[in-house]
């Protein structure tokens, strides 16, 4: 056997390494600095439109408390259903708080809020307060994808001393707590409990235990996405803000009758609407199965700042704890409008 030696040149050898070092080091450099979702910034090869990669959020962790939640709630209102000057808004001002406690509300200051309110009372604008807080846009475009439809102008039907109804215009909170006005129920912050059918995970929402047959209200209007039969939570609807923001769902849904008659995907619901009925329905392949030990509403908020959030391990779901606290305050009345079915709708009508 003949083997032929070959002489390389060390000075090739030793320029052909640089050169592939730095290829590799602007390469790694480039994914670094950019990001992923900006390669097409510097591999046009790709040919990857830039607008569907734009930055968006991808985590929230909701940590205001109900307390906060009715303060700055109050002044918002108030301030709008007086001559007062100045209108507040009750997300800017939950945004600054969160620049001042780290997004943290279990250590809210009430002094924090108050210099506030004497810096807006003076003629100060939120821009002019806000722009050296490095988080404050974060916040608030986060808290507004959270509560965006929950105060504002709508028109409610209240009844006259003659019996008779008429439409009044309103400003105020307009969502409602997911349990009827008149039914009792009890919940706990179950968020990030740990759950064990089908496969090991996190608890995100909030259940709410009750008895069977309570009716369930939209908390907010929207467009019914998902409609019937979970493996997880049974009979359940799936409900998407309006504004595209917050998807609700209600789980566990009473068996043999989960929902109001004819609701159907893609059908508009108005906050307040009665949409279906409290079970124990889940936790099976087999549709209609009462696996669920006690009774309860499951109710969750998925938040969604873009649809590939939707589904996915990209979704954001927050803790409902407060909101559900929150809402307490604002209950839709109903009552049985068939006897038959003993199906219930709402008392009082509503207009956004």
């Amino acid at each position: 056997m003949i083997i032929k030696c070959y002489k390389f040149n060390k000075k090739i050898i030793f320029s052909f390494l640089i050169v592939s070092l730095i290829t590799v080091s602007v390469s790694c450099y480039g994914i670094i600095s950019f990001g992923i979702s900006d390669f097409p910034l510097w591999d046009k090869s790709r040919n990857i439109d830039l607008e569907e990669h734009k930055d968006y959020i991808k985590w929230v962790d909701f940590k205001v408390t109900s307390e906060a939640l009715t303060k700055v709630a109050k002044l918002d209102i108030d301030s709008h259903n007086s001559d007062s000057p100045i209108k507040y808004n009750w997300i800017e001002l939950l945004a600054y708080l969160a620049c001042r406690n780290g997004g943290n509300f279990k250590s809210f200051n009430q002094n924090h809020l108050n210099k506030l309110l004497e810096q807006l009372q003076s003629g100060k604008t939120m821009d002019e307060i806000t722009q050296d807080m490095k988080y404050y846009s974060y916040y608030y475009e986060s808290y507004s994808a959270v509560l965006g439809g929950f105060i504002g102008e709508y028109s409610i039907e209240t009844e006259n001393e003659d019996g008779k109804t008429s439409f009044q215009d309103k400003y105020g909170i307009k969502a409602f707590l997911p349990i009827a006005r008149n039914y009792s129920f009890s919940h706990y912050d179950d968020f990030g409990a740990s759950r064990s059918y089908g496969f090991k995970r996190t608890h995100l929402g909030n259940d709410l235990m009750g008895s069977i047959g309570t009716p369930i209200i939209a908390v907010e209007s929207g467009i019914v996405e998902n409609l019937g039969w979970n493996q997880y939570g049974g009979w359940r609807i799936g409900i998407r803000s309006l504004d595209k923001k917050r998807y609700y769902y209600y789980a566990h849904l009473r068996k043999d009758h989960p929902y109001v008659p004819n609701l159907k995907e893609g059908d508009t619901v108005t906050a307040g609407d009665v949409i279906g009925y409290l079970g124990m329905t889940g936790y099976s392949l087999t549709e209609n199965v009462n696996n669920i030990n006690v009774p309860h509403l499951h109710f969750g908020i998925q938040l969604i700042f873009d649809e590939s959030q939707v589904e996915g391990n990209n979704e954001i779901w927050i803790d409902v704890y407060q909101i559900i606290e929150f809402l307490k305050k604002n209950r839709s009345s109903v009552f049985m409008n068939n006897l038959e079915t003993k199906d219930f709708v709402r008392k009082y009508n509503f207009k956004e």
